[in-house]
């Protein structure tokens, strides 16, 4: 059975679907907005654009007068009347033309100026006086363009680009050695002075960091040495009882025993205290390691590259390993200028 289907139907073409009040409805008001703007299309074609015959635009298919060009207009018609009994004196100083600083204020009028600029066919309603004015008047709107594009070209080649990650550590420690350097030569010294430069602050956290232990490396980490102090550092706070001691020593005639002892193997029995004091130092121990891999704080800014929490872990120590031979890369692909053109 085939359905009723408005030919103008959105879904006409739906085999399945049939019109109600609503599909009519917006047929009926789809029809109206079209007959509507056809009627405003047809008031605005005797009147499609506003421009002045005098302006100098006119010949710009999309400009439209505004209230800067009529002033515009005004102004040179009254400079023109000025300037009728002695014209020599315009051609022979144009910097003593005025032109209007008001170009600054509507740099969009500035670029139409540029480039409407043409022969004599481009102003036909202009006299001789009238094109020649306005012909120096473009002339220096497009010298002090170039200039300032000449401006803005050259201080981007002045300077670098910045950096979407941060600039790079060797960068970095570059244009700080330039600096420390231009400061110890206004100062008569040289880099083997740069000491001087230093604050009371900075010199203090130095001392510091050369006071401290420094800490063992890979291969030094389970040597005798190293050993030894963890061991004084975890007994120095062990209270040692002399007079338990003491007693012990009595009680037991091979406290100390030697190499032909029999009672190898054989413990003395230790007070429930002293258990106690020992389990107390390994929870305290172990509490220690927990806070010592505290979660560190999250920088919102920073780029997210991970999937989760392990991931994120393994990520950071491959960007202390990798990080500042990868940043250049990054860097250069973030701009763009990671492949030759």
């Amino acid at each position: 059975m085939e359905g009723k289907v408005h030919p103008d139907c959105i879904n006409a073409s739906n085999p399945y679907h049939e019109c109600v009040d609503y599909c009519f409805r917006k047929i009926a008001e789809a029809k109206a907005r079209s007959e509507e703007s056809e009627k405003l299309k047809n008031q605005e074609e005797p009147g499609e654009r506003t421009v002045h015959p005098d302006c100098i635009n006119a010949s710009n298919p999309y400009h439209e007068c505004s209230e800067f060009c009529f002033k515009q207009i005004a102004d040179a018609k009254d400079q023109i009347r000025k300037e009728e009994p002695g014209m020599g004196e315009a051609d022979g100083d144009p910097s003593s033309l005025n032109v209007s600083n008001d170009t600054k204020d509507h740099p969009e009028q500035q670029e139409d100026q540029g480039e409407e600029r043409g022969g004599a066919d481009d102003y036909p309603h202009m006299n001789e006086k009238q094109k020649k004015l306005f012909e120096l008047r473009l002339k220096m709107n497009e010298a002090r363009k170039a200039n300032q594009m000449a401006i803005v070209a050259e201080k981007k080649k002045m300077e670098a680009p910045t950096e979407p990650r941060g600039i790079s550590k060797q960068k970095w420690l570059e244009e700080r050695k330039k600096k420390i350097g231009k400061l110890l030569d206004s100062n008569g010294l040289d880099m083997s002075k740069a000491y001087m430069l230093d604050t009371e602050e900075t010199a203090e956290v130095k001392y510091k960091k050369w006071e401290k232990d420094p800490a063992p490396y890979g291969w030094d980490v389970f040597n005798q040495k190293t050993l030894y102090n963890a061991h004084k550092k975890r007994t120095k706070n062990i209270k040692v009882d002399m007079e338990a001691y003491n007693k012990g020593k009595e009680a037991d005639p091979e406290f100390y025993r030697d190499a032909s002892s029999l009672q190898y193997g054989k413990v003395s029995k230790v007070s429930e205290e002293n258990i106690d004091l020992m389990v107390k130092e390994l929870q305290e121990k172990e509490a220690k390691r927990k806070s010592f891999s505290r979660r560190r704080r999250f920088h919102e800014e920073k780029d997210i590259d991970s999937i989760n929490d392990r991931n994120e872990h393994f990520n950071k120590k491959i960007e202390r390993a990798f990080g500042k031979y990868t940043l250049e890369i990054k860097n250069n692909l973030e701009r763009g200028t990671a492949l030759p053109d």
